[in-house]
């Protein structure tokens, strides 16, 4: 008897599926059951790793709705003044056509834009006056900072969407220009921690020994700190400015991704490319940022977004408490520290901090998302 498989089973014919004019064997011996759904998924892969994580990176339903939500965050934070503030989008005066909130752009960037009568002009006080011949208003019009001492403590609805401050500022507007804050911090901050986390990291996997241990025990000494009050205490000495909350929550936020980029520097530091590499002698330092971080970077991807969760988080926390920002910036924590001081107005509360929920939550679970895409083992 043949010990052919075919010849013992003539009549078997390999099962095929056609998906998008493409024949795939679905009998095959790594994955001899493959349903409908696998079929079509694997169709729309590409060759490349990274088509590979975005396309199981978009199964995620959570991850996507998640990644828009964050897209609708940059949005506000990106066009904050052309969606709320005190100036219109375009006014015609006296025959001549005006772009006040691009004039104010450009007036900040030391570009003369206004005429001398117009630079401190009250356009709301013109247009209740009906002097204005044409004029668009942004959807809030309102300035995150302008206060209106008749409408202070204003319930949500009229003129004020969501309501106002103490000092009859408007919420609406104040979470539109606070999500540039909260973002800049989520960001900037990040990003220094993965800076120097990566930096350190890949430093100590590399080259081991003695640099290893130096950096490990520096690690663990950031780590025995307490955090959160080390912010309050490096904002408390240089001022309440963005950048130094920026500066504070990337400083003592780089520990995990030190040891995370040690971890997977350490795996691949001893693969072949990277042997070939040192035979051709090329330096340490090309070696370690051309050849072996490339391949040990993506995992970090995951910890940067929740990093930037958790600085969010952290500049809420300090504003709160009154150690973030400037008290005159808003910030969505500044407006939940508001509340504090009137507990009968809930929206205070409610929506700020439905702000600081949404952005935490998209951003921890893009990370997740992230992770999972990551892992191979997960593949279709």
């Amino acid at each position: 008897m043949s010990n052919n498989p075919i010849d013992q089973f003539p009549d078997k014919e390999p099962e095929i599926s056609v998906v998008n004019s493409q024949i795939i064997e679905t009998n095959d011996p790594v994955n001899p059951e493959l349903s409908k759904d696998q079929i079509e998924s694997r169709s729309k892969v590409g060759e490349s790793y990274w088509s590979f994580v975005k396309h199981q990176f978009s199964k995620n339903k959570l991850a996507m709705i998640s990644l828009n939500i964050v897209m609708v965050f940059i949005y506000l934070a990106v066009f904050a003044d052309f969606l709320a503030y005190n100036k219109p989008l375009f006014v015609k005066y006296e025959g001549n056509s005006y772009f006040p909130v691009i004039n104010d752009y450009l007036q900040g960037v030391g570009i003369n834009a206004w005429p001398e009568n117009l630079k401190f002009v009250n356009w709301k006080s013109l247009d209740d006056k009906n002097l204005l011949e044409y004029v668009i208003w942004p959807a809030v019009p309102y300035a995150a900072n302008e206060t209106d001492l008749s409408s202070t403590l204003a319930k949500p609805g009229g003129d004020h969407y969501l309501g106002t401050d103490a000092t009859g500022r408007d919420l609406l507007a104040g979470l539109i220009h606070g999500s540039r804050i909260s973002l800049s911090v989520g960001f900037i901050a990040a990003g220094i921690a993965l800076l120097i986390g990566i930096f350190l990291g890949s430093l100590a996997g590399f080259y081991g020994g003695t640099v290893d241990i130096l950096i490990m025990r520096l690690v663990e000494i950031f780590m025995t700190l307490p955090t959160f009050f080390l912010i309050i205490t490096i904002v408390a000495i240089y001022g309440s400015s963005i950048w130094f909350v920026m500066a504070a929550i990337g400083i003592t936020s780089w520990t995990g991704d030190a040891k995370l980029v040690r971890g997977e520097v350490l795996k691949v530091k001893n693969l072949e490319y990277v042997t070939a590499a040192n035979s051709m002698g090329f330096s340490n330092l090309r070696i370690i940022f051309r050849h072996v971080l490339p391949n040990a970077i993506s995992p970090v991807l995951v910890s940067g977004a929740f990093a930037i969760a958790g600085a969010i988080l952290a500049e809420a926390a300090l504003s709160f408490l009154g150690f973030g920002v400037k008290a005159t910036t808003v910030t969505w924590g500044s407006l939940i520290n508001e509340a504090r001081q009137a507990s009968n107005a809930w929206w205070l509360a409610i929506f700020p901090g439905l702000m600081i929920f949404l952005s935490v939550v998209s951003y921890n679970l893009i990370g997740e998302g992230l992770r999972d895409a990551l892992d191979p083992r997960l593949r279709d």
